[in-house]
């Protein structure tokens, strides 16, 4: 079918109305909703086992202390938990792979090492988490429902007025964080410094601790419970130029702004905002509660 002249002219020019800044923002929330549509994102965590000390039945039966989705084998392994280390043995004859070979007893390294171990069994997936002193096993099924009836991100729209040149400064001692979570076990993790940034004429703070090359901002602000999350948005901003020994600048784009994880699953061990981080203010930018219409 041939395209009117004035529609394709149309297109065009919205295409060109474009700024390369909002571009970046568009790229990086149609990046955000692949990850979380792909196979092993947070769309196919489907349970949260908290292990006991002794032997932890792992498989769909519903009566086992580990239990995995219908399409796995009814009985799977045993994990044994001892004084803090795991161990897997699995059920003769069923088909577990262990980090991508046939799995063998062995103990399993928990999400808190970057090279932590997986277990699969067909589509199913299963490691061990840490959370304080405790061990759970989360399981991920690339086929879940949650995946399966996906309805998309919703946002606000771009706003460069909350794209904002921040100043940091680092700590002059150790500085701990101590996040509560979704399921009741405290998170603590070291902040180097905090942010401060001026909107609408008044200064407002926040601290952060660092995660890889970023610094990550766990907060909640006015619009929380009302379009956002109630709990909290995560917000992901580049490290200082000159380092975190010294003061500097950054910037903090709240375009940015994502829901945790705990949005699209029940099984996820969310930290939840320090006092500090409640932001007196609102942040009418970023990503709005799922499925809510803006």
């Amino acid at each position: 079918m041939k395209i009117p002249m004035f529609v394709a002219f149309s297109t065009l020019l919205c295409a060109a109305s474009l700024s390369d800044y909002e571009r970046t923002i568009t790229d990086f929330r149609a990046k955000r909703e692949a990850q979380l549509k792909a196979d092993d994102g947070w769309l196919t965590v489907v349970g949260l086992h908290w292990l006991k000390e002794g032997a932890n039945r792992v498989g769909s039966n519903p009566d086992y202390e580990v239990t995995l989705p219908k399409s796995a084998p009814a009985r799977v392994g045993v994990i044994t938990l001892k004084k803090g280390v795991a161990r897997f043995v699995p059920e003769k004859g069923v088909p577990v792979t262990f980090n991508g070979a046939p799995a063998k007893e062995t103990d399993l390294k928990p999400d808190v090492d970057p090279g932590y171990d997986k277990l699969a069994v067909g589509r199913v997936k299963f490691f061990v988490i840490k959370r304080e002193n405790r061990f759970g096993i989360r399981v991920k099924d690339n086929d879940s429902a949650t995946r399966q009836q996906f309805t998309g991100l919703k946002w606000y729209p771009i706003d460069t007025n909350w794209r904002i040149k921040a100043n940091y400064f680092p700590w002059d001692k150790p500085h701990t964080i101590t996040f509560d979570t979704a399921v009741g076990v405290k998170e603590m993790d070291e902040s180097p410094g905090y942010v401060t940034f001026k909107k609408d004429g008044r200064e407002y703070r926040l601290e952060p601790v660092r995660e890889d090359d970023d610094l990550w901002f766990v907060m909640r602000d006015q619009t929380s419970g009302k379009t956002t999350y109630a709990a909290s948005r995560f917000l992901y901003a580049p490290l200082p130029a000159n380092g975190l020994k010294k003061p500097g600048t950054l910037e903090i784009d709240f375009n940015r702004a994502e829901n945790p994880p705990c949005v699209f699953t029940d099984f996820a061990t969310c930290p939840l905002p320090p006092p500090q981080n409640r932001l007196p203010v609102a942040v009418n930018a970023g990503e709005l509660m799922y499925g809510h219409q803006h």
